[in-house]
């Protein structure tokens, strides 16, 4: 590990190296004129200060103030604005709402329906255009203040109720009073709103430009009220009992509403009104309306409908354009306001901006020098927290020979400021870190060697068992000991299996090769040879597929793992039932169990370890199937998924086309012995056409001993050999015949006599996949014949068989030494306290 070069001198000088040790070592002197160089509480202070103290200086102006002014000004400007909108709804409404009085006093008497809703749906659908344009005109004021948008809604709710009664006045279901009401309350709604805008405090002109409008909409609205109950009497042939009564109060109120707009109104504006109260078409309506009141004794006069409708219309006509120039006015003196507000706004804020300017400036200036080391610093951090520092950790935990260098960039911000200070300190904490990072790899070498080298130690201790195990069964002809010796046997092979597993561990490949493509179906059988229940594995149906050879040694351990875990949580009188079919160009093999299964969590868990293969660490150890299944999954390229059966669990393990070998290239091996055909047989495997089918079977004490749980019938015999001998891996892949032949797998007993016809080198080489380069990686002594071959000798060497008593004496004395050892005193070794684990990864 080394510090890099730096981009900037070409080297990085000695106090630079120990600046994260001392706390400054300045190689020139500090200038106060230097930004740079200046402390942060200085510059913090310089920038803080100087808009301060500018801001202070103008604080007298009211610039708030203005603003808050100008704000209420320019929405009392829009308010004002948006009464063109209003008051055109009003109009429509009003309108409509007369008409469907008329249509109603006729409908009352018997009028046509159809003819009625036909003359209300033009003026319906002008009504809701208008609101429809008032709805658009307002969505500017969304934002406006809260008594203005609840004034709005209020309308809007109003406007809807007018828009569900429509549909009752054909039919006239309801009553006048009613459906009038719905009417007025719109009107009503809609006058509120057009008299929410208020200019503010101090501003009484924009009051009473407000007022003008608002009471001429209301005299507009009574003259308008006055016309529906004429034109219903009118319609109706007759007066109602409460008609002269509505049209006194209406008229009273008129006059006092038309009183309030001479008051507030200007001159002119009263001008105007006096102009249109004398014009022929107004004294017209004004005549007609004269002629309904009752004089004396005379009743009122009732009015021809059409020539009563056809004034007022003109009347309301002329009512509309006096209050659209009220209207205009109030619009332009809101308008003026606050354009002058405005304008003195931004002289006030214009003064303030030019003082504050120079402020800026300096400000500027020295935020722009903070800003940039500060960028600096970030952008640094950011690519050694994100880019720099995992990859430094990646290559770290992926080494496998010498540790690599790893160089760690100086720190880019060169002030001598607290913030290159910064910079420093953390490049110093990189270095740190990428120093531990580095002693962590050499210590994880280490420990890997440590792991490998006791492997490799117990691996030749268990093959030595092994081999003695061999020997005790061939001489063994009771069948109590030579039951207890398959026990020892497959405990032995278990330990090697562990070994194994050790290695997987260390990140080292298996000592066991294979040369040549392997049936599936073989592959399975060595794998459930490996565990201690092999009897209760059943193999129902194998597709007909073989493993390239480099694969074998590592798929039949992955397979054992996950077999010895589905005994070890199963019910003892269940089996377990392994599958294999092709699928999608490779192989599923599928492993079902009935037994304790796990939870949706340990699940998911579990399927995200054998996804991701974590690093070695103690819950690896605890786990340590787990952990075996995952990487190996990892090395052959094989997906494996755990997922809850029926009553326990299903492993599903495909196998990429990968691992398969071509059809053609594939060499048979020679007939199956005797004792891979009776631990078949035990496991519910069917012979393949043409294999020797064994006569005997098993005996313990003169009777066929029952397999309960091997996947047949009861009472059905089992086919094994006279002298049974215990089923290992490389019984499965090597039969007898291939042994004498040479078959890949490796060889415990030890150096054979030369074989005069050497064999010749395989046709396929044997390789372990491709690396990253896309070239193939070579399996050491693969190739070579004499190690490929395997090492029994071409005739069984003449033995003797030992004295029993001599061998049961070995082993008595065996015996006995390991319960002495057992009772000595041993120095305690700590395990983690959480609770065992299984060799398959589950909990105990």
């Amino acid at each position: 590990m080394a510090a890099g070069p730096d981009p900037a001198n070409g080297a990085v000088s000695n106090h630079r190296r120990r600046r994260f040790d001392v706390r400054v070592v300045p190689h020139r002197r500090r200038s106060p004129f230097r930004l740079r160089d200046w402390r942060m509480s200085t510059k913090l202070a310089t920038v803080l200060l100087v808009p301060s103290m500018a801001f202070l200086l103008l604080a007298g102006v009211q610039t708030s103030t203005l603003v808050g002014r100008t704000t209420a000004l320019n929405d009392f400007s829009s308010q004002v604005g948006i009464g063109r909108q209003i008051t055109a709804a009003v109009h429509q409404l009003q309108q409509e709402r007369d008409r469907s009085a008329g249509e109603l006093g006729e409908l009352r008497k018997g009028g046509d329906r159809q003819a009625a809703a036909n003359d209300l749906k033009p003026l319906q659908a002008a009504t809701d255009k208008a609101i429809v344009d008032l709805s658009r005109a307002a969505e500017p004021l969304a934002d406006a203040d809260a008594s203005w948008r609840v004034a709005f809604s209020e309308a809007l709710e109003a406007y809807d109720q007018v828009v569900d009664i429509r549909s009752a006045i054909p039919p006239a279901v309801l009553s006048t009073e009613t459906i009038l009401g719905n009417y007025h309350r719109a009107v009503g709604a809609l006058l509120d709103l057009l008299a929410e805008p208020t200019p503010g405090q101090n501003q009484p002109a924009l009051n009473d430009a407000v007022l003008r409008y608002v009471q001429l909409a209301r005299v507009k609205e009574l003259s308008s009220r006055v016309r529906a109950q004429l034109y219903a009497a009118a319609r109706a042939g007759a007066y109602g009992t409460e008609d002269r009564v509505i049209l006194a109060d209406l008229r009273g109120q008129q006059l006092t509403a038309l009183g309030a707009f001479r008051v507030a109104a200007t001159r002119k504006q009263i001008r105007r009104y006096d102009e249109t109260s004398v014009s022929p078409m107004f004294l017209v309506a004004t005549g007609l309306e004269e002629r309904s009141l009752s004089s004396g004794s005379a009743s009122p006069q009732v009015l021809p409908s059409e020539q009563w409708w056809s004034a007022s219309q003109q009347r309301q006509e002329l009512l509309r354009q006096l209050e659209a120039g009220v209207l205009d006015d109030a619009v332009r003196q809101a308008e003026e306001a606050s354009d002058d507000q405005l304008r003195t706004t931004l002289l006030v804020v214009g003064g303030v901006v030019t003082v504050l300017l120079a402020a800026l400036l300096i400000s500027l200036l020295i935020g722009r020098s903070v800003a940039r080391s500060m960028r600096l610093l970030r952008s640094q951090a950011l690519r050694i927290a994100q880019v720099e520092l995992p990859d430094a950790l990646d290559r770290l935990k992926t080494v496998t020979g010498g540790v690599p260098r790893i160089d760690v960039a100086p720190a880019v911000v060169r002030s001598l400021d607290e913030i290159g200070e910064l910079a420093e300190a953390f490049v110093a904490v990189h270095r740190s870190a990428v120093t531990v990072a580095v002693e962590q790899a050499l210590m994880r070498r280490n420990v890997n060697a440590m792991f490998v080298n006791l492997a490799r130690r117990s691996q030749v201790l268990v093959e030595r068992q092994l081999e003695l195990l061999d020997d005790l069964e061939r001489e063994e002809s009771d069948p109590d000991q030579l039951e207890n010796l398959f026990k020892l046997d497959h405990l032995a092979a278990r330990m090697r299996r562990n070994d194994e597993s050790l290695l997987v561990l260390a990140g080292t490949d298996s000592t066991r090769r294979w040369n040549r493509p392997v049936g599936l179906g073989a592959v399975l059988l060595a794998a459930a040879a490996e565990i201690e229940q092999y009897q209760r594995v059943r193999i129902e149906s194998v597709a007909d597929v073989h493993v390239v050879g480099h694969a074998v040694g590592e798929l039949v351990h992955l397979l054992a793992e996950l077999l010895e875990n589905a005994t070890a949580f199963s019910r003892p009188d269940t089996v377990v039932v392994v599958t294999a079919r092709v699928e999608a160009g490779g192989a599923l093999i599928e492993i079902v169990d009935r037994g304790l299964g796990m939870s949706p969590t340990a699940l998911v868990q579990a399927n995200e370890v054998l996804a991701t293969p974590p690093a070695a660490d103690v819950a690896a150890v605890e786990r340590m199937g787990l952990f075996v299944v995952s990487h190996l999954a990892a090395r052959l390229s094989v997906r494996v998924r755990l997922q809850g059966g029926e009553d326990g669990l299903v492993a599903r393990l495909a196998l990429p086309a990968e691992l398969l070998a071509p059809p053609g290239n594939v060499e048979l091996d020679a007939p199956p012995s005797a004792r891979m055909l009776a631990a078949s047989a035990a496991r519910g495997v069917v012979p393949q056409p043409g294999a020797a089918r064994p006569a005997a079977a098993p005996m313990v004490n003169g009777a066929v001993r029952d397999l309960p749980v091997a996947g047949r019938p009861p009472g059905v015999g089992v086919p094994r050999q006279g002298r049974p001998v215990p089923v290992r891996a490389e019984d499965v892949l090597t039969p007898a015949a291939a042994r004498g032949a040479g078959g890949g797998w490796y060889s415990r007993q030890g150096p054979a006599p030369v074989v005069p016809a050497a064999a010749a080198p395989p046709t396929i080489p044997v390789t372990a996949g491709t690396n990253e380069r896309g070239l193939p990686v070579r399996v050491p002594m693969a190739q070579l014949s004499a190690v490929t071959r395997s090492a029994q000798p071409m005739t069984a060497p003449t033995r003797t068989d030992p004295d029993p008593e001599a061998v049961g004496g070995m082993l008595s004395r065996l015996y006995s030494g390991v319960r002495r050892a057992e009772a000595e005193d041993t120095t305690e070794i700590p395990v983690p306290p959480s609770g065992g684990h299984d060799e398959g990864g589950r909990r105990q």
